[in-house]
């Protein structure tokens, strides 16, 4: 009977209407990726409460954490892709042979970011500030997530293989419970609540860590009693060479992205530096803010990849086209939201941080000239998983370069040359620009090429 209905929940990626299969999808991961913001920002408005030097702490850690998040989610993006595209072939053997694979990937993963935090977190901090209280607050952090994060690994992939087969719902609950741990946990570590020593920024890291585990859990006790035609083989678990050729072929493009973003976070960090500490603490807080109307996004893609790679198995390429319309659609009206929030009230959104004067003065400014960007960023963001759906992965790494290499930080230096840092912002708007217009060329180039392949497929 389970067999059956998870038989009926993968095969409806190719039957039901695209704009209720897109929603029933991306809803409970857009819901998930909210509680996933909502998670972000009260971390950092607990530390802030600390003091302004560990707000800006966990600014630098950024670029360090997000690559060790980006290794996960670009390995997922790979094996969520390559389940869906063998579940829509009806190949049960392969999907099982890629998610024994990723277990084997999360561990490598671990591994690798471990190393990092034991030899190299100080040399990374003590290039971005000269600030004593600062390094030593990013040290407590950055050494705590990264050699725990066995977790996130793990939880991630669980994730990626609920949603692989349209048990969104249970991979929201997954995540949803790392969220809420970790949320709950916070005030305790950070502040020594009930007895316990507190511990500031070592305090969050903690609790991260805590709540992962916790998402670890959830999501493998679901995925092993729900998810019955995908199930992870001992003998599976290992890293047969063309599985994972074909998970990074996919996914080693999302993974370079997220390290372009974090190269980029690391030279923002550098050229506000320049300034002041302050701007630094406003730029994180721009990034935790900004979570709460790109989480949605992001969730609806993780909607949007499963459904146009089962479709491009099955050869369905109406229902691809709808998908990518719609998903077109939905994200713009979540990002011309955050335009609106960012313009409208962005002495409340900075408030949530227990802001000083000089605070406000350089982030009222700059949340309303970066969030011109969002205008564009709805498409792109699409188009970028589109390409990724469809075998082009490449595209949207060559955006994410043009973004960020060509546009963002080059602007950014030169805007910081004039000796205002309100001028710096307005680096966003022209990077996004940017990104617009590859963006589109390279999405129409990849339908183009799936013609062809498809040739007269419905």
């Amino acid at each position: 009977m389970a067999q059956t209905q998870n038989r009926l929940d993968s095969s409806r990626m190719g039957e039901m209407p695209e704009g209720k299969l897109l929603l029933s999808l991306a809803v409970p991961m857009m819901l998930s990726m909210l509680v996933q913001a909502l998670y972000n920002i009260v971390d950092s408005v607990y530390v802030s409460r600390v003091s302004e030097d560990c707000l800006s702490a966990l600014s630098l850690a950024f670029p360090a954490q997000n690559i060790m998040i980006g290794l996960g989610t670009g390995t997922g993006v790979g094996v969520s892709t390559l389940v869906s595209r063998a579940l829509g072939s009806r190949d049960q053997d392969q999907a099982s042979r890629a998610a024994g694979t990723a277990v084997a990937l999360g561990l490598v993963c671990w591994g690798l970011m471990a190393l990092f935090g034991i030899f190299a977190a100080d040399w990374f901090i003590r290039s971005q500030t000269d600030v004593e209280s600062i390094r030593q607050y990013t040290d407590s952090y950055l050494r705590i997530v990264t050699i725990g994060s066995l977790f996130v690994y793990q939880e991630i992939t669980a994730e990626r293989l609920l949603q692989s087969t349209g048990q969104t719902k249970l991979s929201m609950w997954t995540q949803m419970a790392g969220a809420v741990t970790n949320i709950v946990l916070d005030p305790f570590f950070i502040y020594g609540w009930c007895g316990l020593p507190a511990m500031g920024t070592a305090g969050a890291a903690i609790a991260t860590v805590i709540g992962q585990a916790a998402g670890t859990a959830l999501g493998y006790w679901f995925h092993f009693k729900k998810n019955r035609e995908l199930p992870i083989r001992l003998r599976d678990i290992r890293l047969p060479w063309p599985i994972v050729r074909d998970i990074y072929r996919i996914g080693f493009p999302s993974i370079l992205m997220v390290a372009i973003g974090s190269v980029t976070n690391y030279l923002m960090n550098i050229i506000l530096g320049t300034f002041t500490s302050t701007a630094v603490a406003v730029y994180g807080a721009y990034f935790k803010i900004q979570s709460f109307f790109f989480m949605p996004v992001f969730g609806l893609n993780n909607g949007i990849i499963p459904v146009i790679g089962y479709n491009y198995g099955a050869r369905k390429k109406a229902r691809i086209y709808r998908t990518i319309r719609y998903g077109v659609l939905f994200a713009t009206c979540s990002m011309v939201l955050g335009f609106a929030c960012f313009q409208l009230i962005p002495q409340v959104l900075l408030g949530i941080f227990s802001p000083s004067e000089t605070m406000l003065a350089i982030g009222v400014p700059a949340l309303r000239r970066i969030s011109i960007s969002f205008l564009l960023a709805g498409f792109c963001i699409v188009a970028g998983s589109a390409c990724q759906a469809l075998d082009k992965s490449m595209f949207s790494f060559f955006v994410s370069v043009l973004r960020q290499v060509v546009a963002l930080i080059p602007a950014a230096w030169l805007l910081s040359l004039t000796g205002n840092v309100d001028n710096v912002w307005w680096c966003f708007p022209i990077a996004e620009l940017t990104s617009l217009v590859a963006s589109a060329f390279f999405l129409r180039k990849t339908l183009r090429d799936m013609e062809k392949k498809l040739g007269g497929a419905a």
